[in-house]
């Protein structure tokens, strides 16, 4: 099962993704996360906005790499988790997947959240309202996607719901 987990940034989607990786290998699955992050091109190639390497645009992403990546472990694993800001911009790697997770926040929360996030240093205002923005043109699932389940991040995930959306009518189980 190819599962994507999409979301804008400090929504809680390597949280999911880590969960629902112990809860399978808990049951017996062979299961695997691939973070799109770990995807980019190099910064060089990286498109920039004021001078700052602009990692919140799709055109950071190898997606090419990323698709074969997913398709080669897909082979190989029962539970193949791809997630990222971008996880349902690429139209070939929405054909790809099984299931469809998209957890969203709201604004105010992202807002609280990135700016409490010092990983990459500071960044400036514009910055992390440009990381909402980029999100809103590129990262939330197209309307006309199926088969998606949107789960809040404001809290603690119901995991429940989720596990039974995943094991509703899997190929893989």
């Amino acid at each position: 099962m190819l599962i994507g987990i999409g979301g804008v940034s400090r929504s809680g989607k390597s949280t999911l993704a880590n969960l629902l990786v112990t809860h399978f290998r808990k049951n017996g699955k062979k299961a695997i996360i691939f973070h799109q992050d770990d995807f980019v091109f190099p910064e060089t190639q990286i498109p920039k906005i004021k001078s700052r390497t602009d990692w919140e645009s799709p055109h950071s992403i190898d997606f090419k790499l990323f698709k074969e990546v997913l398709i080669l472990f897909n082979e190989k694993f029962d539970v193949v988790i791809a997630e990222g800001l971008f996880a349902f911009h690429d139209e070939s790697i929405n054909t790809l997947l099984d299931k469809k997770l998209f957890v969203k926040i709201s604004k105010r929360t992202f807002l609280i959240r990135k700016s409490m996030d010092t990983r990459w240093g500071y960044e400036p205002t514009w910055f992390i309202d440009h990381i909402w923005h980029s999100f809103q043109k590129f990262g939330k699932p197209y309307v006309k996607m199926k088969d998606i389940l949107t789960i809040s991040g404001e809290d603690e995930f119901d995991m429940d719901k989720v596990i039974k959306y995943l094991d509703k009518n899997t190929a893989k189980n």
